[in-house]
């Protein structure tokens, strides 16, 4: 019998490499020396009026608005838990390999009884990217945005990615074992998560088939960005059948990407062979995809 699955539980938990941050700065402080921006970092910046609604700013030394781009992580969780910190690893990994890059880490509203996930969180990751726009001469960065997403977040990532992003800003996605397909009847014939996801959508902007609406798998078109994606091949939260469907209609769709299947479950029982590979992995797709030029 198949294990009932609650949406709560779609979390990631990887271990990634370690290295220092910045420290609280105005934004526009020069070098004296060099006469270039310094490093600066705001934490818990507000994005709208909910608490949640919140995110962490890493602007590297040097940007320039002709020049820095910007990566977004986006937490899982299962769409009601979850937070920014528990993307820190990937901060620590981007500034080490990538200091150039700018990154804003992010939190959205959790759903609730009363407040459902989508379109809402797509949403928060929109109002985030307009935020950071039009800030963009104050920040010195520019309007290119990279995303990884873990789980829950992966699968807001790709929907933004395909659905929002009508001005093709984000360039790459990264989803790291991220819910594709809620038709896939490993959900669709398990009552508790059919129960549950009636939670999560909101159904009254979504007629028709809303499990196909938010399945990124069902939104993918010629405009959907690169996607470099990672899944465990005994995964009990998000079968592997949805990596090989997302794949599907990538192939079907024409769009580059790639597809690892690694050994073992949700990411946090990964090998550290893996992990290491995973982490080489989006460090290709940013200098691929998203060049400090």
């Amino acid at each position: 019998m198949k294990k009932i699955v609650l949406p709560v539980v779609f979390f990631c938990s990887l271990t990634f490499l370690l290295a220092s941050c910045s420290s609280d700065d105005d934004a526009t402080i020069e070098n004296p020396d060099t006469g270039v921006l310094e490093a600066a970092t705001f934490l818990n910046v507000s994005y709208g009026d909910h608490p949640d609604q919140k995110y962490d700013l890493y602007l590297p030394e040097g940007r320039t608005t002709a020049k820095t781009k910007t990566i977004m992580l986006v937490h899982g969780g299962g769409w009601t838990e979850g937070d920014k910190e528990d993307m820190t690893n990937f901060v620590e990994l981007i500034q080490s390999l990538h200091p150039n890059h700018a990154i804003v880490n992010i939190n959205y509203v959790l759903s609730n009884v009363t407040t459902p996930a989508f379109p809402n969180q797509f949403l928060d990751i929109d109002a985030v990217i307009e935020k950071l726009n039009s800030e963009q001469e104050e920040l010195q960065i520019s309007q290119d945005y990279g995303m990884i997403g873990t789980s829950a977040g992966a699968h807001l990532a790709l929907m933004y990615d395909s659905v929002y992003d009508t001005d093709d800003q984000v360039k790459f996605v990264a989803n790291i074992v991220g819910p594709t397909d809620f038709t896939d009847p490993f959900y669709a014939d398990d009552p508790a998560f059919e129960f549950a996801f009636s939670f999560l959508i909101d159904e009254t902007q979504y007629p028709g088939n809303a499990a196909e609406a938010v399945s990124p798998t069902y939104n993918v078109h010629p405009d959907t960005s690169p996607v470099v994606m990672f899944y465990g091949n005994q995964d009990p939260l998000v079968p592997l059948s949805n990596g090989t469907s997302m794949e599907t209609s990538l192939n079907n769709g024409q769009i580059s990407h790639s597809f690892t299947v690694y050994e073992g479950g949700h990411g946090d029982d990964w090998s550290e062979t893996d992990r290491l590979n995973l982490q080489q992995q989006i460090s290709d797709y940013i200098t691929q995809y998203l060049p400090i030029d």
